[in-house]
């Protein structure tokens, strides 16, 4: 998996929102995300979103960590928006410093198996500090993802360049 180390300037992400922890994702019947999804899909928000910026992927936005990748945590599935709409609910990205970890694949099961490597990727590398702030998944096509992980302290990580 390619890992980048990206700045990244504070933006808006609009969508449907919902509140989960990992624990409950593993069951079906209380994995929350999956339904989420699927509704931003069936409900075609991307087109319906007012505040969309006209050049937006998909992104899907975790927020609000109770603590760590154990605790409870929101998840967004959404859009770049210019503003703060009163439609849906919103979330800012913070600014700083971020690692992306690209995958490719059929969806949805090439972001669980970059979700797996990039909770590996962590754990093998202790020097590096999560912020558990903002991380979100960017969606460039049907079938590739880049995931922007915060990171606390960029020293022990190299930046890339591109």
């Amino acid at each position: 998996m390619d890992v980048k180390l990206r700045e990244v300037l504070p933006f808006r992400v609009a969508g449907l929102q919902v509140r989960t922890c990992n624990a409950a994702e593993q069951q079906a019947d209380s994995a929350r995300i999956g339904p989420m999804w699927q509704r931003f899909y069936v409900e075609d928000l991307f087109n319906k979103i007012a505040s969309r910026q006209p050049d937006s992927f998909v992104y899907g936005v975790y927020s609000n960590y109770e603590s760590d990748a154990l605790g409870a945590f929101d998840v967004m599935a959404g859009v770049a928006v210019s503003d703060a709409g009163a439609d849906y609910p919103s979330v800012q990205i913070q600014g700083g410093d971020y690692l992306v970890f690209s995958a490719q694949g059929a969806m949805p099961d090439c972001v669980i198996q970059a979700w797996g490597l990039i909770w590996a990727y962590f754990q093998d590398n202790p020097q590096v500090r999560r912020a558990f702030a903002t991380d979100f998944e960017v969606y460039t096509s049907p079938d590739s993802v880049a995931i922007y992980i915060g990171i606390q302290d960029s020293g022990s990580a190299s930046r890339s360049s591109n």
